[in-house]
């Protein structure tokens, strides 16, 4: 109630764009932090891990290396003290569609399978945002299998953490 009152406010006081441009670089800054988060749930942090957020934020949001490395940074600092998912998931569940909370999902598998294996807990914390994003089992699932089909993921190094294959028969 009190967050309508204040855009109502902020429109009619011409502030609307300047809200707007804070709430897209806030959904920005929740979604990377999310990320490294996945990226940090084996305890580690590869710099390949750290590439692949930079690469799928800036693409993701075209934005330009400067600012993506900026926002990377400030969301692996984030991701180390956050106490809750929460944050971050109510602020992309406020501003995002169903689809494109399935295309963070998909950026989170990518991130998961970045350092060439798929750790338990990475897995396990993808799928707890998928919950918290209300995302439904399918669309989780659909993402995982389309993640480890990509060629990368083909590799003949990658793996789950029990050391199986993922290979898909390709």
């Amino acid at each position: 109630m009190i967050e309508k009152l204040q855009k109502i406010l902020r429109k009619h006081l011409g502030q609307g764009n300047e809200s707007r441009d804070d709430e897209g670089k806030e959904l920005q800054l929740a979604t990377a932090t999310l990320l490294m988060e996945v990226a940090r749930a084996d305890n580690r942090i590869s710099e390949g891990e750290r590439q692949d957020v930079r690469r799928l934020i800036e693409k993701h949001y075209g934005l330009s290396p400067e600012l993506t490395r900026e926002i990377a940074s400030s969301a692996e600092h984030k991701a180390q003290h956050a106490t809750s998912l929460y944050p971050f998931t109510r602020l992309i569940n406020h501003a995002c569609s169903p689809e494109e909370k399935v295309r963070i999902i998909g950026m989170l598998w990518r991130v998961t399978c970045s350092d060439g294996h798929v750790d338990k807990y990475e897995e396990y914390l993808v799928r707890k945002i998928a919950e918290l994003l209300y995302v439904p089992h399918r669309e989780y699932i659909r993402m995982k299998l389309e993640v480890l089909d990509e060629p990368a993921a083909e590799s003949p190094g990658f793996s789950s953490q029990d050391g199986a294959l993922m290979d898909q028969g390709k």
